[in-house]
Protein backbone atom coordinates (compact mmCIF):
# COMPACT_ATOMS: atom_id res chain seq x y z
CA UNK A 1 0.00 0.00 0.00
CA UNK A 2 1.21 3.30 -1.28
CA UNK A 3 2.12 6.29 1.52
CA UNK A 4 -1.12 8.72 0.55
CA UNK A 5 -3.47 5.81 0.25
CA UNK A 6 -2.01 4.79 4.00
CA UNK A 7 -2.45 8.09 4.87
CA UNK A 8 -6.18 8.61 3.56
CA UNK A 9 -6.81 5.56 5.40
CA UNK A 10 -5.40 6.68 9.03
CA UNK A 11 -7.54 9.87 8.59
CA UNK A 12 -10.58 8.14 7.83
CA UNK A 13 -9.86 5.65 11.05
CA UNK A 14 -9.48 9.36 12.84
CA UNK A 15 -12.24 10.73 12.13
CA UNK A 16 -14.82 7.67 12.39
CA UNK A 17 -12.82 6.37 15.51
CA UNK A 18 -10.04 4.99 17.04
CA UNK A 19 -9.99 1.32 17.70
CA UNK A 20 -8.47 -0.80 21.02
CA UNK A 21 -10.47 1.26 23.34
CA UNK A 22 -13.30 1.07 25.56
CA UNK A 23 -15.80 3.51 24.95
CA UNK A 24 -19.47 4.40 26.69
CA UNK A 25 -22.09 4.30 24.48
CA UNK A 26 -25.32 5.15 26.33
CA UNK A 27 -25.68 5.68 29.95
CA UNK A 28 -27.09 2.61 32.20
CA UNK A 29 -30.64 4.06 32.51
CA UNK A 30 -30.99 4.22 29.01
CA UNK A 31 -31.29 0.07 28.01
CA UNK A 32 -34.16 -1.28 30.16
CA UNK A 33 -36.40 -3.86 28.92
CA UNK A 34 -37.05 -3.08 25.16
CA UNK A 35 -33.56 -3.30 22.73
CA UNK A 36 -31.81 0.06 22.60
CA UNK A 37 -30.53 0.78 19.05
CA UNK A 38 -27.30 3.10 18.71
CA UNK A 39 -24.61 4.07 16.00
CA UNK A 40 -21.54 4.52 17.68
CA UNK A 41 -18.10 4.31 15.29
CA UNK A 42 -20.19 4.25 12.32
CA UNK A 43 -21.40 1.10 13.58
CA UNK A 44 -25.04 0.18 14.18
CA UNK A 45 -25.37 -1.58 17.28
CA UNK A 46 -28.61 -3.28 19.74
CA UNK A 47 -27.94 -3.50 23.64
CA UNK A 48 -30.39 -5.12 25.68
CA UNK A 49 -30.82 -6.73 29.09
CA UNK A 50 -31.37 -10.70 29.70
CA UNK A 51 -33.05 -11.89 32.80
CA UNK A 52 -30.39 -11.39 35.30
CA UNK A 53 -29.95 -7.48 33.85
CA UNK A 54 -26.57 -8.13 31.87
CA UNK A 55 -26.75 -6.19 29.05
CA UNK A 56 -25.92 -7.83 25.31
CA UNK A 57 -24.59 -5.93 22.37
CA UNK A 58 -24.47 -7.20 18.91
CA UNK A 59 -24.63 -5.85 15.47
CA UNK A 60 -28.20 -4.63 15.11
CA UNK A 61 -29.06 -6.12 11.71
CA UNK A 62 -30.96 -8.98 10.73
CA UNK A 63 -29.32 -11.78 9.08
CA UNK A 64 -32.30 -12.38 7.40
CA UNK A 65 -33.59 -9.45 5.59
CA UNK A 66 -31.54 -6.77 7.13
CA UNK A 67 -33.99 -4.77 9.59
CA UNK A 68 -33.01 -3.63 13.01
CA UNK A 69 -33.11 -5.94 15.78
CA UNK A 70 -33.56 -2.93 17.80
CA UNK A 71 -37.19 -2.07 16.29
CA UNK A 72 -38.38 -5.92 17.67
CA UNK A 73 -38.37 -7.39 20.89
CA UNK A 74 -36.55 -8.94 24.19
CA UNK A 75 -36.68 -12.60 24.79
CA UNK A 76 -33.92 -12.34 27.71
CA UNK A 77 -31.17 -14.52 25.97
CA UNK A 78 -31.89 -13.18 22.63
CA UNK A 79 -33.81 -10.16 20.73
CA UNK A 80 -36.59 -11.23 17.77
CA UNK A 81 -36.89 -9.28 14.92
CA UNK A 82 -40.42 -7.59 14.07
CA UNK A 83 -40.44 -7.93 10.29
CA UNK A 84 -40.36 -12.19 10.35
CA UNK A 85 -39.55 -12.87 14.41
CA UNK A 86 -35.71 -14.29 13.23
CA UNK A 87 -34.06 -14.49 16.86
CA UNK A 88 -30.49 -13.79 17.53
CA UNK A 89 -28.67 -14.58 21.00
CA UNK A 90 -26.15 -12.55 22.21
CA UNK A 91 -23.16 -14.66 20.23
CA UNK A 92 -25.07 -13.22 17.49
CA UNK A 93 -26.05 -16.49 15.84
CA UNK A 94 -29.35 -16.95 14.83
CA UNK A 95 -30.89 -19.24 17.27
CA UNK A 96 -34.37 -19.88 15.80
CA UNK A 97 -36.67 -18.93 12.55
CA UNK A 98 -39.83 -19.80 13.84
CA UNK A 99 -41.96 -19.10 10.28
CA UNK A 100 -40.56 -22.51 9.65
CA UNK A 101 -39.92 -24.08 12.79
CA UNK A 102 -36.27 -25.66 11.72
CA UNK A 103 -33.72 -24.22 9.20
CA UNK A 104 -30.47 -25.16 8.45
CA UNK A 105 -28.98 -21.48 9.10
CA UNK A 106 -29.87 -21.45 12.57
CA UNK A 107 -26.76 -21.78 15.28
CA UNK A 108 -24.68 -19.44 12.68
CA UNK A 109 -22.79 -16.79 13.73
CA UNK A 110 -23.58 -14.33 11.63
CA UNK A 111 -24.04 -10.44 13.49
CA UNK A 112 -20.72 -8.97 14.92
CA UNK A 113 -20.69 -8.70 18.60
CA UNK A 114 -19.58 -6.60 21.62
CA UNK A 115 -17.76 -7.45 24.89
CA UNK A 116 -19.40 -5.43 27.48
CA UNK A 117 -18.75 -3.72 30.64
CA UNK A 118 -21.08 -1.35 32.86
CA UNK A 119 -19.35 0.68 35.56
CA UNK A 120 -19.90 4.21 36.51
CA UNK A 121 -23.72 4.58 35.27
CA UNK A 122 -22.65 4.07 31.93
CA UNK A 123 -22.37 0.72 29.90
CA UNK A 124 -18.57 0.83 27.62
CA UNK A 125 -18.45 -1.48 24.43
CA UNK A 126 -14.93 -2.35 23.33
CA UNK A 127 -13.97 -1.77 19.46
CA UNK A 128 -11.01 -3.87 18.79
CA UNK A 129 -8.98 -3.64 15.79
CA UNK A 130 -8.84 -6.85 13.47
CA UNK A 131 -10.72 -8.78 16.39
CA UNK A 132 -8.01 -7.64 19.58
CA UNK A 133 -8.87 -8.91 22.95
CA UNK A 134 -9.99 -6.02 25.31
CA UNK A 135 -7.57 -4.51 26.94
CA UNK A 136 -8.12 -3.55 31.03
CA UNK A 137 -10.49 -0.48 31.37
CA UNK A 138 -9.07 1.88 34.19
CA UNK A 139 -10.92 4.96 35.14
CA UNK A 140 -9.65 7.80 37.06
CA UNK A 141 -10.67 7.46 40.85
CA UNK A 142 -13.13 10.37 40.78
CA UNK A 143 -15.68 7.65 39.12
CA UNK A 144 -15.08 4.72 40.87
CA UNK A 145 -17.15 5.49 43.84
CA UNK A 146 -15.21 5.19 47.19
CA UNK A 147 -14.36 8.74 48.64
CA UNK A 148 -16.23 10.83 45.40
CA UNK A 149 -19.79 11.20 44.07
CA UNK A 150 -20.04 10.73 40.47
CA UNK A 151 -23.09 12.31 38.42
CA UNK A 152 -23.18 11.43 34.63
CA UNK A 153 -24.38 13.96 32.39
CA UNK A 154 -24.45 13.32 28.39
CA UNK A 155 -25.25 14.23 24.75
CA UNK A 156 -25.83 14.39 21.52
CA UNK A 157 -23.27 16.53 19.66
CA UNK A 158 -23.31 16.76 15.69
CA UNK A 159 -19.29 18.08 15.68
CA UNK A 160 -17.24 15.72 15.05
CA UNK A 161 -15.95 13.64 18.25
CA UNK A 162 -12.02 14.79 17.94
CA UNK A 163 -13.32 18.98 18.02
CA UNK A 164 -14.96 17.79 21.39
CA UNK A 165 -11.67 16.65 22.86
CA UNK A 166 -9.74 18.99 21.97
CA UNK A 167 -11.82 21.51 23.29
CA UNK A 168 -11.37 20.15 27.05
CA UNK A 169 -7.75 20.41 25.96
CA UNK A 170 -8.13 24.22 26.08
CA UNK A 171 -8.44 25.57 29.21
CA UNK A 172 -7.83 29.13 28.06
CA UNK A 173 -11.19 28.90 26.59
CA UNK A 174 -12.82 28.79 30.35
CA UNK A 175 -11.95 32.39 30.62
CA UNK A 176 -13.86 33.78 27.64
CA UNK A 177 -16.47 31.11 26.48
CA UNK A 178 -17.55 30.52 29.99
CA UNK A 179 -16.67 33.90 31.68
CA UNK A 180 -20.21 34.11 32.93
CA UNK A 181 -20.46 30.90 34.25
CA UNK A 182 -20.96 30.82 38.55
CA UNK A 183 -17.60 28.57 38.59
CA UNK A 184 -15.81 30.18 35.67
CA UNK A 185 -15.86 34.07 36.29
CA UNK A 186 -12.68 34.48 38.32
CA UNK A 187 -9.28 34.63 37.33
CA UNK A 188 -6.50 35.96 34.71
CA UNK A 189 -7.57 36.34 31.24
CA UNK A 190 -3.95 36.04 29.76
CA UNK A 191 -2.24 32.88 30.69
CA UNK A 192 1.36 31.25 30.22
CA UNK A 193 0.95 27.12 29.37
CA UNK A 194 2.99 24.08 29.74
CA UNK A 195 2.56 20.27 29.22
CA UNK A 196 3.83 17.74 31.39
CA UNK A 197 4.08 14.01 31.18
CA UNK A 198 1.95 11.63 33.68
CA UNK A 199 2.14 7.41 33.78
CA UNK A 200 -0.46 7.33 31.61
CA UNK A 201 -0.79 10.93 29.34
CA UNK A 202 -0.22 14.84 30.04
CA UNK A 203 -1.68 16.80 31.76
CA UNK A 204 -1.45 20.46 30.40
CA UNK A 205 -1.65 23.68 32.61
CA UNK A 206 -1.45 27.46 33.29
CA UNK A 207 2.15 28.13 34.87
CA UNK A 208 0.79 32.09 36.60
CA UNK A 209 -2.88 30.92 38.15
CA UNK A 210 -3.87 27.39 40.22
CA UNK A 211 -6.56 26.83 41.82
CA UNK A 212 -9.08 29.84 40.44
CA UNK A 213 -10.67 29.03 37.44
CA UNK A 214 -10.19 26.00 34.23
CA UNK A 215 -6.54 26.40 35.07
CA UNK A 216 -5.49 22.51 33.81
CA UNK A 217 -6.91 19.44 31.96
CA UNK A 218 -5.61 16.02 32.00
CA UNK A 219 -5.38 12.91 29.11
CA UNK A 220 -5.21 9.92 30.17
CA UNK A 221 -4.96 6.18 28.27
CA UNK A 222 -5.78 3.47 30.43
CA UNK A 223 -7.72 0.87 28.26
CA UNK A 224 -10.07 4.34 27.27
CA UNK A 225 -9.17 8.27 26.49
CA UNK A 226 -10.19 10.23 29.34
CA UNK A 227 -10.27 13.60 30.28
CA UNK A 228 -10.11 15.15 33.86
CA UNK A 229 -10.21 18.94 34.69
CA UNK A 230 -11.05 20.53 38.65
CA UNK A 231 -13.11 23.97 38.68
CA UNK A 232 -12.67 26.04 42.43
CA UNK A 233 -15.59 26.12 44.65
CA UNK A 234 -16.74 28.79 47.20
CA UNK A 235 -17.92 27.62 50.26
CA UNK A 236 -21.60 28.33 49.27
CA UNK A 237 -21.36 25.47 46.14
CA UNK A 238 -21.67 23.32 49.45
CA UNK A 239 -19.42 20.68 51.04
CA UNK A 240 -16.36 18.33 48.89
CA UNK A 241 -13.95 21.21 48.16
CA UNK A 242 -13.20 21.32 44.41
CA UNK A 243 -15.30 20.35 41.44
CA UNK A 244 -13.86 17.43 39.36
CA UNK A 245 -15.25 16.91 35.74
CA UNK A 246 -13.97 13.56 34.56
CA UNK A 247 -14.73 13.52 30.30
CA UNK A 248 -15.01 10.83 27.79
CA UNK A 249 -16.27 11.67 24.30
CA UNK A 250 -17.76 8.76 21.75
CA UNK A 251 -18.10 9.05 17.57
CA UNK A 252 -21.42 8.49 15.94
CA UNK A 253 -19.83 9.09 12.73
CA UNK A 254 -17.37 11.43 11.33
CA UNK A 255 -19.92 14.21 12.15
CA UNK A 256 -21.80 13.89 15.43
CA UNK A 257 -20.68 12.04 18.49
CA UNK A 258 -22.02 11.71 22.07
CA UNK A 259 -20.66 13.20 24.97
CA UNK A 260 -20.35 11.71 28.84
CA UNK A 261 -19.06 13.74 31.80
CA UNK A 262 -19.19 12.85 35.01
CA UNK A 263 -19.37 15.86 37.62
CA UNK A 264 -17.78 14.80 41.11
CA UNK A 265 -16.85 16.00 44.52
CA UNK A 266 -15.19 14.07 46.75
CA UNK A 267 -17.92 13.45 49.65
CA UNK A 268 -18.99 10.85 52.24
CA UNK A 269 -21.64 10.49 54.63
CA UNK A 270 -24.34 12.98 54.60
CA UNK A 271 -22.21 15.20 52.76
CA UNK A 272 -22.84 13.14 49.66
CA UNK A 273 -26.35 13.25 50.39
CA UNK A 274 -26.28 17.34 50.68
CA UNK A 275 -24.01 17.32 47.86
CA UNK A 276 -26.07 15.20 45.21
CA UNK A 277 -29.72 17.35 46.60
CA UNK A 278 -27.77 20.53 45.60
CA UNK A 279 -26.44 19.58 42.43
CA UNK A 280 -30.17 18.21 41.59
CA UNK A 281 -31.54 21.06 42.92
CA UNK A 282 -29.39 24.17 42.20
CA UNK A 283 -26.82 23.51 40.45
CA UNK A 284 -27.02 20.85 37.40
CA UNK A 285 -29.13 23.82 35.35
CA UNK A 286 -26.31 25.84 35.43
CA UNK A 287 -23.96 23.13 34.25
CA UNK A 288 -25.91 22.04 31.58
CA UNK A 289 -25.67 25.85 30.44
CA UNK A 290 -21.85 25.73 30.36
CA UNK A 291 -22.20 22.23 28.29
CA UNK A 292 -24.26 24.21 25.94
CA UNK A 293 -22.22 27.12 25.21
CA UNK A 294 -18.95 24.03 24.21
CA UNK A 295 -21.93 22.95 22.06
CA UNK A 296 -23.06 25.66 19.82
CA UNK A 297 -19.24 27.03 19.81
CA UNK A 298 -18.37 23.49 18.52
CA UNK A 299 -21.57 22.69 16.05
CA UNK A 300 -21.13 26.16 14.45
CA UNK A 301 -17.42 25.19 13.31
CA UNK A 302 -17.08 23.91 9.76
CA UNK A 303 -16.28 19.87 9.43
CA UNK A 304 -12.70 21.31 8.22
CA UNK A 305 -12.33 24.15 10.38
CA UNK A 306 -9.25 22.47 11.20
CA UNK A 307 -7.37 22.86 7.82
CA UNK A 308 -7.56 26.66 8.13
CA UNK A 309 -6.36 27.11 11.59
CA UNK A 310 -4.01 29.70 12.91
CA UNK A 311 -2.63 28.26 16.19
CA UNK A 312 -0.48 29.95 18.73
CA UNK A 313 1.03 28.49 22.24
CA UNK A 314 -2.23 28.17 24.53
CA UNK A 315 -3.68 25.22 21.72
CA UNK A 316 -0.38 23.37 22.23
CA UNK A 317 -2.25 20.50 24.39
CA UNK A 318 -4.44 20.09 21.79
CA UNK A 319 -1.67 20.02 19.11
CA UNK A 320 0.02 17.40 21.51
CA UNK A 321 -3.59 15.29 21.48
CA UNK A 322 -3.71 15.83 18.40
CA UNK A 323 -0.37 14.66 17.19
CA UNK A 324 -1.28 11.87 19.55
CA UNK A 325 -4.43 10.32 18.07
CA UNK A 326 -2.75 10.98 14.49
CA UNK A 327 0.12 8.48 15.42
CA UNK A 328 -2.24 6.29 17.06
CA UNK A 329 -4.51 6.13 14.12
CA UNK A 330 -1.59 5.26 11.35
CA UNK A 331 -0.16 2.25 13.51
CA UNK A 332 -3.87 0.93 13.45
CA UNK A 333 -4.38 0.71 9.61
CA UNK A 334 -0.42 0.24 8.82
CA UNK A 335 -0.20 -3.50 7.97
CA UNK A 336 1.62 -5.72 10.15
CA UNK A 337 4.31 -7.51 9.08
CA UNK A 338 4.72 -11.13 9.62
CA UNK A 339 7.90 -12.01 11.63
Amino acid sequence: MDETALKDQARTRLNTGLRDLWYPVVASWEVAEAPTGVTRLGEKIVLWRDGQGKVNAVEDRCPHRGARLSMGWNLGDRVACWYHGVEVDAAGRMAAVPAIGRCEAEKRARNRTYHVIERAGAIWLWFGNDGSEPAELTLPEEVNGGEWEAILCTAHWSCNYRYAAENVMDPMHGAYLHSVSHSMAEGDKTATMRARATDHGFVFEKTNQSGINFDWTEFGATGAYWQRLSIPYRRAAGPGGSFGIVGLVTPVDSTNCRVFFWRCRKVQGWQRDAWKFLYRARLETLHWDVLEQDRLILEGMDDDAREHEALYAHDAGLVKLRRLMEAEALKQVTPKVEA
